[in-house]
């Protein structure tokens, strides 16, 4: 058993370089994992507000998932009872910025900030997170602020031991922060067709679909709420498994 288990250890950089052969990469970014493989990554995003932790936490749980949880300092200074509970239940938590710094404006022209300013958030992002056992070592996948970014910014995580991921485009799963006032509105019920729909069409292997901890109040609509247990148990339906950050390597 001893033999087999080392065996296992010394296979997993092999296992872990074949399964990103047949990763999805942007911007020196990885936006879906493994192609081959039915397993689908849930990512939860959190930076101002918490009011989905309850829910969120409460479904997993019944369902018997986990899920990868980005969390800005700020957050796990605001509401450590939440950081504490996900690390308890063995759900995976990682950086998602200290300051939730927007690095570049939206067009591109221009870096908002530079090299120093960006590993100094993150050291300080890892500070907040370390007392609950969180290093980068141990926690290397990194989501960006806004989940926006260039290759500049990869090269900068990469360099510091962060592995940055970020939402596979197409299900629209992170327009769950949406309000009926901004263009890009989507209601729940839209977004879970959505993302079924397009598992119909092309399959959601090595998806990370991302939702967000919590949403403004003017979203009165809540995806964790409504539709997210409904999701889960579908998806399983159709044949997926939840992908577990700390087991699997992406």
């Amino acid at each position: 058993m001893k033999r087999l288990c080392l065996v296992f250890f010394l296979l997993l950089p092999a296992l872990a370089a074949l399964s990103q052969r047949h990763a999805v990469w942007s911007r020196g970014g990885m936006v879906r994992s493994d192609t081959t493989a039915k397993r689908i990554t849930l990512i939860f995003t959190g930076a101002h507000h918490a009011d989905g932790a309850d829910a969120i936490l409460k479904t997993l749980r019944q369902e018997r998932v986990k899920g990868a949880f980005f969390l800005t300092g700020h957050f796990v200074e605001n509401y450590p009872h939440i950081v504490r509970r996900l690390v308890r239940q063995g759900h995976y938590v990682g950086s998602h910025s200290y300051g939730h710094l927007l690095y570049f404006p939206w067009d591109g022209s221009r870096m908002n900030v530079t090299r120093e300013e960006f590993e100094q958030d993150i050291r300080k992002s890892y500070s907040a997170l370390e007392p609950y056992g969180i290093t980068i070592e141990k926690a290397p996948y990194f989501v960006p602020p806004y989940e926006h970014y260039n290759d500049t910014v990869s090269a900068w995580a990469a360099d510091m031991g962060l592995k940055l991921i970020n939402f596979t485009p197409g299900s629209t799963s992170n327009a769950d922060y949406t309000t009926p006032q901004m263009k890009n509105y989507r209601s729940s019920q839209t977004i879970y067709e959505n993302i079924l729909s397009l598992e119909q069409k092309e399959g959601l292997n090595g998806h990370l679909l991302l939702f967000h901890i919590g949403t403004v109040e003017a979203r009165t609509d809540k995806f964790y709420r409504s539709h997210l247990k409904m999701l889960i148990r579908e998806l399983k339906r159709r044949g997926y498994k939840i992908n577990n950050l700390k087991k699997h390597t992406l």
